[in-house]
C-alpha cells in the first residue's frame, strides 16, 4: 500500500483563506432579517458554523492550478458551498436518510420543521448559481451538469434505492454511486476554480487533466468518508457514527471491509498526487511560465490528496 502524508500545505492554504470564504457566503446570502427572515434564518443555521469546507478550498485551488488568482473565485466558492449544504440539508430529511445530527448539533428540520428545511435548501440551491455565475458560463454548465440528475442528485437516486439490496450488490455499484454522489461535486469544484482563471472559461486540455485529479480525489475521499463512518465519533464527524451501516447503506467497507477500504483511498490518493505535475505543465503551457503561484499550486494538489484520506472528519 502507498501511504500519502500531509505535508500541511494545504492545511495552511485553508487557514489563509477560511475568512475570505466565509466572508464571501454571508456575502451571497440574504441576511438572516430579510423577509422571509425565518427562511433566511433557517438557510445561515445550515451554512454557520460551517463543517470542513473541502468544495469552495478546492474552487480557489483549482483557480490557482489553472495560474489565476483565487480571489477571482472567492464568489464561485462560495457558490460550492452552498450547493454542498442543500443537498445536506436534504440528505438529512426524514424521506431521505433521517438524520438528527449534521455538523455537531441538530439538523435542519430538527430546528425549523420538515417543511421550511425542504424550502432553505432549495434556496441554498438556487442562490448556489447566482454566486458560480461570476466565474462564467462554462462554470455554471460544470456545476449544473455536476448537481443534476448525471451527477449528485443521479447519484443520491441510487444510493436510496441500494439500501438493503444486498443480491445486487457490486463494486462497480458503489464505485458508480460515489462518483455521482460524491465526486462530482468535487470535481466541479476544481473545474469551476479553472473557469474563474479565464476570461472566456479554462481550455480543455486543462480541464482534462484536472477533471481526472478530482476524479480520483473524489473516490478517496468518498471511501474514507464510508470508513469514518465505522471508526469516527459523533464528537469528530459533526454526525451520527455508523448511520451507514444502520441504514443498510451500499459502501466500499461493507463489500471489502475496513483494511482494504483504506488501503484502496491511500492508492486513489497516491493516484491523484501523481497526477499534480502535467496539470500544473498543462496550467504553464497556457501561462507563460506561472512563476511560484504554480509552484505552490502543484504542492498543494498533492497534499489535498493527502488530506482526503488522513482526516478524521
Amino acid at each position: 500500500m502507498t501511504t500519502t502524508r500531509s505535508t500541511g500545505a494545504f492545511a495552511a492554504f485553508v487557514t489563509t483563506w477560511a475568512d475570505p470564504v466565509e466572508t464571501a457566503l454571508r456575502a451571497l446570502l440574504p441576511a438572516p432579517t430579510t423577509a422571509p427572515s425565518r427562511l433566511h434564518e433557517a438557510m445561515h443555521y445550515a451554512l454557520f458554523p460551517g463543517g470542513k469546507r473541502l468544495r469552495p478550498m478546492l474552487v480557489l485551488l483549482g483557480c490557482q492550478a489553472a495560474g489565476g488568482d483565487p480571489r477571482r473565485a472567492l464568489r464561485a466558492a462560495a457558490a460550492l458551498e452552498c450547493l454542498h449544504t442543500y443537498s445536506l440539508v436534504h440528505d438529512d430529511l426524514p424521506c431521505m436518510d433521517d438524520d438528527d445530527l449534521r455538523r455537531g448539533r441538530p439538523t435542519c428540520h430538527k430546528v425549523y420543521g420538515e417543511a421550511l428545511a425542504l424550502l432553505a435548501g432549495d434556496a441554498l440551491l438556487t442562490v448556489a448559481f447566482e454566486g458560480a455565475a461570476e466565474a462564467g458560463p462554462a462554470a455554471v454548465v460544470a456545476l449544473a451538469r455536476a448537481s443534476g440528475s448525471l451527477g449528485m442528485v443521479g447519484g443520491q437516486v441510487e444510493d436510496l434505492a441500494a439500501e438493503g439490496d444486498g443480491a445486487h450488490h457490486t463494486l462497480e455499484r458503489v464505485q458508480w454511486i460515489h462518483d455521482h454522489k460524491t465526486g462530482a461535486l468535487i470535481t466541479a469544484a476544481l473545474l469551476v476554480g479553472a473557469h474563474a482563471a479565464f476570461p472566456n472559461g479554462a481550455p480543455a486540455a486543462l480541464l482534462d487533466p484536472l477533471t481526472r485529479f478530482g476524479d480520483l480525489l473524489g473516490r478517496a475521499f468518498q471511501i474514507t468518508d464510508d470508513c469514518l463512518d465505522l471508526t469516527g465519533t459523533a464528537a469528530e464527524l459533526g454526525k451520527t457514527p455508523l448511520a451507514d451501516v444502520a441504514l443498510g447503506k451500499l459502501t466500499w467497507p461493507a463489500m471489502v471491509g475496513l483494511e482494504k477500504s483504506l488501503a484502496q483511498a491511500q492508492e486513489l490518493a497516491a493516484a491523484a498526487a501523481g497526477l499534480a505535475p502535467e496539470l500544473i505543465a498543462r496550467s504553464r503551457s497556457f501561462r507563460d511560465g506561472g512563476g511560484s503561484m504554480l509552484d505552490a499550486a502543484s504542492g498543494l494538489l498533492q497534499d489535498v490528496a493527502s488530506y482526503a484520506v488522513a482526516r478524521r472528519r
